[in-house]
C-alpha cells in the first residue's frame, strides 16, 4: 500500500463526491482488471512458477525421504511382524492339529483295546457262569438220580413185601374158601401150591 505524500492532492470520498453510477463503473473496471491479470491468484501467473516448482521439488523430496526412511520401513516392519505372527500361528495350529490327530488315534486304539478286553471278560464270565451252572445241574441231577434210585429201591422192597403179603393173603383166602366149600381145612402147602398154580 503506497503512503500518501504531503504534497499530493487530497483524496475525496468517492461515495460522497462521485455519483453512484460512477462508483459502480469504477468497481466493474477494477474487477475486470483483476480477471485479466489472473483472477487475483498469483500461482497462476508465470512469474511465480519458478518458485512454485522449486518449492514443489523440495516438498516432494522431503515427502519422499520421510516415506522411504520413516513411514515405509515402519509399515514394512509391521507387515513382516504380522506375517511372522500369522506364520507362527499357522505352524502352531498345524502342530496342535497333528498332536490332536495322534491323540485321537491313541484314544481310538485304547478304546478298541478296552472293547476287546471287555468282550474277553464278558466271554470268560459267561463261560464261568455256564460251567458253574452245568456243574450245579450235574450235581442236582446226580442228587435227583440218587433219590430216584432210592425211591425205586424202596418201591421194589414195598412191592416185594406187598407181593409176599398178597401170597399169604391169597393162601389164607384159598384155605378159607376150601374149608367153607368142602367143610374140611386144607393144608398151608396145598393152599400155597394152588395160589402159585393160579398165578
Amino acid at each position: 500500500m503506497a503512503v500518501q505524500s504531503s504534497d499530493a492532492p487530497p483524496i475525496h470520498d468517492v461515495s460522497t463526491a462521485a455519483p453512484a453510477g460512477a462508483h459502480v463503473d469504477a468497481y466493474t473496471a477494477g474487477t475486470d482488471a483483476e480477471h485479466a491479470s489472473g483472477g487475483g491468484l498469483p500461482q497462476f501467473e508465470f512469474q511465480w512458477w519458478a518458485g512454485q516448482i522449486f518449492w514443489l521439488l523440495i516438498i516432494f523430496a522431503v515427502l519422499y525421504l520421510l516415506l522411504s526412511r520413516v513411514f515405509l520401513p515402519r509399515l514394512r516392519r509391521v507387515k513382516d511382524e504380522r506375517a511372522a505372527t500369522i506364520a507362527t500361528a499357522v505352524d502352531t495350529a498345524r502342530q496342535v492339529q497333528a498332536e490332536a490327530a495322534g491323540q485321537a488315534e491313541i484314544a481310538k486304539a485304547e478304546v478298541e483295546q478296552a472293547r476287546a478286553a471287555s468282550r474277553a471278560t464278558a466271554a470268560a464270565a459267561k463261560a464261568r457262569v455256564t460251567e458253574a451252572a452245568n456243574a450245579r445241574a450235574a450235581e442236582e441231577e446226580a442228587v435227583v438220580n440218587a433219590r430216584i434210585a432210592e425211591a425205586e429201591t424202596a418201591i421194589g422192597k414195598t412191592r416185594d413185601a406187598a407181593m409176599t403179603n398178597v401170597s399169604t393173603i391169597a393162601s389164607d383166602t384159598a384155605r378159607a374158601i376150601v374149608e367153607k366149600l368142602t367143610g374140611k381145612a386144607a393144608t398151608a402147602a396145598e393152599a400155597d401150591a394152588a395160589v402159585k398154580g393160579a398165578a
